[in-house]
């Protein structure tokens, strides 16, 4: 049995950022896309691995051990990447803001 897109990104930054806190949010329903589909994610991770490292390339290491995902299923990657003192200190995340209907007009999801 495959394992699902989201298993796979829980799998392969537990494995890598060896978190302290992961949430890996299916957000697919969110957006105009077929039911049951595993594309739009928001990731929430806090690692000692981000300890002084800059905003932006918290993210490019996110981004490059979810590459495969990325170049693949993924159309969309939203990522909360926090030191475990800043998420100490507030572990506030934002609300994703509503699907502004961008997939509509990509071939791929209207098929």
């Amino acid at each position: 049995m495959a394992s699902s897109v989201q298993s796979q990104i829980e799998k392969k930054l537990s494995e890598k950022l060896k978190p302290l806190h992961l949430e890996v949010i299916n957000e697919s329903f969110m957006h105009n896309v077929p039911k049951n589909s595993e594309t739009h994610f928001k990731v929430i991770v806090v690692s000692e691995q981000f300890n002084d490292v800059k905003h932006i390339q918290r993210h490019r290491i996110v981004n490059e051990v979810l590459s495969e995902e990325l170049d693949g299923p993924v159309h969309a990657l939203s990522i909360k990447a926090k030191t475990p003192a800043q998420w100490e200190k507030s572990q506030k995340v934002d609300p994703s803001p509503s699907c502004r209907g961008g997939s509509k007009h990509d071939p791929h999801f209207n098929k």
